[in-house]
This record gives C-alpha cells, structure tokens and sequence, in this order.
C-alpha cells in the first residue's frame, strides 16, 4: 500500500488529486503549506512527495533539500504552472526526480509516479530483521519465520515505522501520524489498542514491543 505527501495550496487541485489517487488505493496527506509539509516529511512515512511550487510561504523548491537530508532516495515530483524550460531546469536541479507542469492528466501522473518509484531505492536496505521477524519494506509484508502474518492496514503501518527505527524510540505523535493520517480523529487509546494486537501477532517472533511512559513505543528484539 503506498503513501504519498501532496503539498498542494488550492484546495480544489488537491481534492482532485487525492480523489484520484485514493481510486488507485494510495494513501495520501495533504498539506497546504511549506510549514506543514515540512513538519509531516519528518514522519518518514511516505513513498513519494508530490510538490507544488507557489505556496503560500515560499516557493515549493526550498522544501526538496530539507527532504533530501533525512530521505535522500525519497521520490519528489514537482507539478507546477510554473512550466517553463529554465523552471523545470531549475526543479531537476535543485533535486526534483521528475517536474510535470500544470495542467497535466492523472494519468500521466500516475504514469510518472510509477516510473520514479521503479528507480532502485537509494533508502537503506529493503527488508529489515529483528529477531525471528522480518519486515520487507518494498512488498510491505512482515514475516514471522519466514511465514507471513497477517495484518491489519494499521497494524501493518504503525510496524513498519517500528521496523524502520528498531533499537530507537518511535513518539506516538509520529506512530500516529502513520497510523491515521493528519486528517483522522484519534481516541487517546487507540494507538495503544492497535499496538496490543500487534503484540500477541509477533508473540512467537522473539521481539518486543516496549512502551515509553510520556515518549513512544519501542520494538527491540527479546533476549
């Protein structure tokens, strides 16, 4: 299941596309501005940023090196009026991985996505292990010695941001900004809920998954 940040300020724009995308079962989080875009693209949980340039506090390129410290082989699309052959020049440059000017198709878009997301990954290895548990990060499927598990849509994503940082305390803002997506409602024991589930599903992979007090959750393998 794939998960994209769409930063994107008219609203109608964005509408359209999340429709779209939410059509080809990807998940998508909006923000309208740098200020949040920036805030969310710490989350780590995407596999893709869609990016628009004119926002309303600053131009949309700015935003590419602060992603491509943290994500260095995070695919970033810009899709811009600003189209132009020295602008879309100016996007490449400045680290974009592919620069479509407005007005385009979904399917055109869609295209390009796929051909960005079919570039080898430059993020780390593809299959983390801890344990007895194996999380392949490509397929998005967790094994429990070498057997696949099943799991819930959020059982399934608050492991993968577990797997991602095993060893590292993972905050519950960030879990559930992976979990639910911005524009959820949360009940204060849901996220806790998920992860008690997911608890007894890994009950014979030999990790654990620690609660911080006032902090997060931390998955570890057991001794």
């Amino acid at each position: 299941m794939m998960r994209i940040l769409l930063v994107e300020d008219e609203l109608d724009m964005a509408g359209a596309l999340t429709a779209a995308l939410h059509r080809q079962d990807i998940i998508v989080d909006h923000a309208a501005t740098l200020e949040l875009a920036e805030e969310a693209s710490k989350s780590g949980v995407h596999d893709a940023v869609l990016l628009d340039r004119k926002l309303p506090d600053g131009d949309g390129l700015s935003l590419i090196p602060i992603i491509r410290s943290g994500q260095p082989g995070l695919p970033i699309i810009v899709l811009s009026a600003l189209g132009s052959f020295e602008q879309r020049i100016d996007g490449l440059d400045t680290g974009a991985d592919d620069y479509l000017p407005k007005p385009f198709s979904t399917d055109e878009l869609l295209a390009r996505l796929r051909a960005v997301l079919r570039r080898p990954a430059q993020m780390g290895p593809s299959v983390v292990t801890v344990g007895k548990l194996k999380f392949n990060l490509t397929e998005r499927i967790a094994y429990v010695a070498d057997e696949p598990i099943e799991l819930t849509r959020r059982e399934l994503l608050a492991l993968e941001l577990l797997a991602r940082r095993n060893g590292r305390t993972v905050s519950r803002s960030a879990l559930e900004e992976a979990v639910y997506g911005f524009d959820d409602e949360i009940a204060s024991n849901t996220l806790d809920a998920h992860i008690s589930r997911l608890r007894r599903k890994l009950s014979e992979a030999a990790v654990e998954i620690h609660g911080i007090r006032g902090l997060g959750y931390l998955l570890k393998a057991s001794r």
